[in-house]
C-alpha cells in the first residue's frame, strides 16, 4: 500500500515512526500535543505532513530557551523543566479542535441514520451485522426503533446467536449519540452480566472507526484518554472540563460547548449516561446529577436475559423478578415520564419468567415477540434419520460432518422439502444451508436445548410427574389459621432443625392422631427478613450473629437462640389453651456439625425434647429398615429406628429412611382438604408460602426396582437447589410417628418371635 508522507493519518504516522529498530519513540498523545502546538504548520487538522513535522521537531529541538526571570544556573534549569511539565500537562488535558473532535466525515450518512435504526446498524457496525437481515430481524428492528423514538416496551425471544443482544447494545448507542434518550439503564440477570454488556459498548466507542468518523464529539474525548481512564476527571476541551465518566459500572458521555458544524449548538449527546444494575440489585431511585445541576432518571431500560437457569426453575424467583420488572424497572423514569424498555429473553422452561413476559395475555404492555429458527421441519424424516447416523458416526470417528454433508448434498432437494427456515443465510462455512445448520444444532445440542434456545418452545420437564403437586398447588393448600396457632384437634406438636453452615432452617408442625398435619410456623436462624432468599446468598448468617465464634461455636449459639425462642415458649391452641413442642429432631448429618449437635442435645436445658437425627438414603438396592436386625433396647417404628448407643456419644439418636418419608409427605399434600391425613399450611395467602413450596418441590422421584421391591428414589431437580424446608417437614413427620401418630394402614408392627424355654424345646424333640 502506497503511503503519502505529505498526508498521513495520525495513527499511520505513529505506526510508521515506531516501526524503526529504535522501537517506540512516540505515542498518539505525544503526537496530539505536537499537532496542537504546531497548528496548521504540520498538517490540515485531519492529516499530518511528515516532512514538515520533522522540520518542526528540529527547530523546536534547537530553539533557544529564555532564562527564567531572576534565576540562573541550576535553579533556572529546574524552573524551565517545571514550566515545560506544566505546559505538557495542560496540553495533555486539553483536546484541540480539529484533532480528536472534528466535523462529520460523511454528514449525509449521519443525517440519514438519525431516524433509521436499520441503516445505523448497517452503516456503523458492518462487522457485527454482516449477513443479510431475515424477516424476523426486520420485524424486531422496527419494534426497537419505535420503542426508542416514541417510548413503549418491547420483549423479544430470538434463537441463540441471532444477534438480539447486539441489536439492543447498538440501540443503546443509537439512542445516546443522537440524543433520543439521555439516560440508559443496562439491567442483567446480575450486575456482572450487565457490566459485560457495558464492556461491549465501551469497545465499540473506543475502536469503531465508523463511529469516530461521524460522531467525534462522543468518540474523540474517549479516545483521547488512550485507555487511561483516570484522565477523564481532568480532561478539557477548549479550556473547559468535558466531565467524561468512564468506570466499570457507568459511562458519562462528554459535555462539549457549541460546535460550528452543529449549527452552533451543543451536541445532543452531552452528558448522556449509561449505568448498569442486576435485576435483583439496587434499581429503585437510580438517577444522575448533570453538570447543569439537573437530575435525570433512566428513560431507556435495556434488559438482557433477566433470568438464569437456576432462577428459571424457581417459581418464587420468577415471581420476584416479574414483580421487579413490573414495578421497580418500569418506574425508573419517575412520575409523568414514559419509559422505553427493550428486553431480550431466552425461554428455559414452560411458565418461567421469559415465557410469562412473552405471553401477551399476561403482559400485553411488553409486546412480546417470539421468533424461531425453524418454522416448519423437513417432511422426509427417513433421509434425515440416515443423515443423523452419518453425523454421529463421523463424530465418533473424528471425521467431522463431511460424510453427512456429502449425503445431504446428494439428496438436498428431497431433504429440504417442507422446511421453512427463518434465516436462510445463517450457517457455517462447512454447511450447505441453514436447514442443515439447524438439524446439526438439533443433533449436537440435544432436543431439550434446541427447542428451548433456538425455538423458544421448551419441552416439558423430563422429570415431570403428573402425580406430584406443583409449587402453586402446594402453596394454595392454606387453612386460614393464624401463624403460630395450633388447631384444636391436634394432639402433637413437633419441630425439626436442618443445620447448615450459614443458617439453621426450622419448621414446626401440629398433628392429629391420624396424621392430619398443619404447618404452623417455619423460618431460619438468623431471620432473613426477606420474602425470597437462597442459602448461597444469605444476608444474615450464623457467623454474623456470633462474630467472635468459629463455625462450631456459631452453630451452637444459633441452636441456643432458636430453641429458646421455640421450645422455651408456649403455643396458643384454638381453644385458648397453651401447649409446648413435644419433640424436636436436630439434623446431625451436615459436615463437621455432627459432634456439635450431639453436644448441644446433651447439654441443652431442653434436652428431654431434643434428639439428634440422621436421614439415610435407602434406595432400591439398599437394605430396607424393616430388614435390619433388631438389637435389645432398639426402638423401631415406621421406617425409623432409635438404636442403642454406647461410647463417645452418650445420646440416643434416630435414623430414618428419607426416600420413604418424602413420598409420605407428598402423599399427605395430595389428600383433599378436610379428609383425614391431609397436610395444610397456615394463613390465607398462597403467595406467602411460595418459597416454602419451592423447597417442597425441589426434588423429583424416580421409581426404581431392586431386591424384589419398587421404591421411590428422590433426587434434586437442579444441583444446589434449596430443599431444606422439605427436610424439615420430613423430620417433623418422623417425630410425630415416634410420638405415636399413626396413619391408617401403616400401623403394622413387626412380628415378635415367642420366647421358648430350652426345656420345652428339648421336650418337643423327644
Amino acid at each position: 500500500m502506497a503511503i503519502d508522507p505529505r498526508k498521513m493519518k495520525p495513527n499511520e504516522l505513529v505506526r510508521l515512526l515506531n516501526s524503526t529498530p529504535l522501537g517506540e519513540v512516540i505515542s498518539e498523545r505525544q503526537l496530539h500535543r505536537h499537532r496542537a502546538r504546531a497548528g496548521f504548520r504540520i498538517g490540515d487538522g485531519r492529516t499530518a505532513d511528515l516532512l514538515r513535522y520533522v522540520a518542526w521537531l528540529v527547530i523546536e529541538r534547537h530553539r533557544p530557551r529564555p532564562e527564567p526571570a531572576g534565576l540562573t544556573g541550576y535553579e533556572a534549569m529546574k524552573e524551565r523543566a517545571a514550566q515545560r511539565n506544566r505546559e505538557m500537562a495542560l496540553l495533555g488535558r486539553d483536546i484541540a479542535p480539529g484533532d480528536w473532535v472534528h466535523s462529520p466525515r460523511e454528514p449525509v450518512r449521519r443525517a440519514r441514520a438519525e431516524r433509521d435504526f436499520r441503516f445505523f446498524c448497517e452503516a456503523y457496525f458492518p462487522q457485527t451485522f454482516h449477513l443479510p437481515w431475515s424477516p424476523d430481524h426486520l420485524k424486531v428492528i422496527a419494534k426497537i426503533e419505535l420503542a426508542v423514538l416514541e417510548g413503549g416496551l418491547f420483549a423479544m425471544a430470538m434463537p441463540r446467536g441471532s444477534g438480539k443482544t447486539s441489536l439492543c447494545e447498538t440501540a443503546c448507542l443509537w439512542a445516546l449519540v443522537y440524543g433520543h434518550r439521555e439516560f440508559v439503564a443496562l439491567v442483567g440477570s446480575d450486575e456482572e452480566h450487565a457490566a459485560s454488556m457495558l464492556d461491549s459498548i465501551k469497545v465499540e466507542v473506543e475502536t469503531n472507526d465508523e463511529l469516530e468518523a461521524d460522531f467525534s464529539e462522543v468518540v474523540g474525548p474517549v479516545r483521547a484518554l488512550e485507555g487511561i481512564h483516570q484522565r477523564a476527571a481532568g480532561q478539557l476541551y477548549q479550556g473547559r472540563q468535558t466531565h467524561t465518566g468512564w468506570t466499570a459500572r457507568e459511562i458519562v458521555l462528554p459535555t462539549l460547548p457549541r460546535l460550528e458544524w452543529l449549527g452552533n449548538h451543543s451536541p445532543k449527546s452531552n452528558g448522556a449516561i449509561i449505568k448498569v444494575a442486576g435485576i435483583t440489585g439496587r434499581i429503585r431511585g437510580m438517577k444522575h446529577k448533570r453538570v447543569d445541576g439537573s437530575s435525570v432518571r433512566p428513560s431507556l431500560v435495556l434488559i438482557d436475559d433477566p433470568q438464569t437457569d437456576e432462577s428459571a426453575r424457581s417459581p418464587s424467583q420468577c415471581v420476584t423478578r416479574e414483580r421487579i420488572l413490573s414495578g421497580a424497572i418500569l418506574g425508573l423514569a419517575g412520575p409523568g415520564r414514559k419509559i422505553a424498555g427493550l428486553m431480550t429473553l431466552t425461554v428455559v422452561r414452560p411458565d418461567d419468567l421469559a415465557d410469562r413476559i412473552l405471553d401477551r395475555d399476561k403482559h400485553p404492555q411488553w409486546q412480546g415477540e417470539r421468533t424461531k429458527m425453524v418454522y416448519a421441519f423437513p417432511a422426509n424424516e427417513s433421509l434425515w434419520a440416515r443423515y443423523a447416523e452419518l453425523w454421529r458416526g463421523g463424530m465418533r470417528a473424528d471425521r467431522g460432518i463431511a460424510d453427512a454433508t456429502e449425503f445431504y448434498r446428494q439428496h438436498r432437494e428431497q431433504m429440504d422439502a417442507g422446511a421453512v427456515i427463518a434465516w436462510p443465510e445463517r450457517h457455517h462455512p462447512d454447511e450447505l444451508s441453514a436447514i442443515q445448520h439447524a438439524m446439526n444444532l438439533r443433533l449436537d445440542r440435544g432436543e431439550a436445548a434446541f427447542w428451548a434456545e433456538y425455538q423458544n418452545e421448551p419441552l416439558p420437564e423430563e422429570h415431570a410427574d403428573d402425580e406430584l403437586l406443583t409449587a402453586d398447588q402446594i402453596g394454595s393448600k392454606v387453612n386460614g389459621l393464624r401463624r403460630g396457632d395450633v388447631p384444636i384437634g391436634c394432639t402433637h406438636l413437633t419441630m425439626f432443625i436442618d443445620v447448615q453452615g450459614k443458617a439453621l432452617f426450622w419448621l414446626i408442625a401440629a398433628w392429629e392422631g391420624d396424621f392430619t398435619g398443619h404447618v404452623i410456623d417455619y423460618g431460619t436462624e438468623p431471620d432473613q427478613k426477606a420474602s425470597y432468599f437462597t442459602l448461597r446468598d444469605l444476608r444474615y448468617t450464623l457467623a454474623s450473629a456470633a462474630p467472635r465464634a468459629g463455625l462450631e461455636g456459631a452453630i451452637y449459639a444459633g441452636l441456643e437462640r432458636l430453641t429458646e425462642a421455640t421450645l422455651g415458649r408456649e403455643w396458643r391452641r384454638d381453644d385458648g389453651a397453651m401447649v409446648r413442642i413435644d419433640r424436636c429432631l436436630v439434623d446431625a448429618n451436615w459436615g463437621s456439625s455432627s459432634d456439635v449437635v450431639y453436644q448441644f442435645c446433651r447439654q441443652s436445658t431442653h434436652a428431654s425434647t431434643l434428639l439428634p437425627s440422621h436421614g439415610r438414603y435407602v434406595g432400591a438396592s439398599s437394605i430396607p429398615f424393616s430388614e435390619y436386625k433388631r438389637r435389645r433396647g432398639d426402638r423401631v417404628g415406621l421406617n425409623w429406628r432409635v438404636p442403642t448407643v454406647n461410647g463417645k456419644r452418650a445420646v440416643r439418636h434416630v435414623t430414618f429412611d428419607t426416600n420413604f418419608w418424602k413420598s409420605f409427605i407428598h402423599a399427605r399434600f395430595a389428600v383433599s382438604m378436610g379428609d383425614p391425613g391431609c397436610l395444610s399450611l397456615f394463613g390465607r395467602n398462597a403467595e406467602h408460602h411460595r418459597l416454602l413450596a419451592e423447597h417442597l418441590t425441589s426434588e423429583y422421584r424416580v421409581k426404581t426396582a431392586g431386591r424384589g421391591r419398587t421404591v421411590d428414589e428422590w433426587k434434586l431437580r437442579v444441583e444446589a437447589l434449596d430443599n431444606h424446608w422439605l427436610d424439615c417437614l420430613v423430620g417433623c413427620a418422623v417425630a410425630a410417628s415416634m410420638d405415636g401418630v399413626v396413619l391408617f394402614g401403616t400401623d403394622s408392627k413387626p412380628v415378635e418371635r415367642p420366647r421358648v424355654r430350652l426345656s420345652a424345646l428339648q421336650g418337643s424333640r423327644r
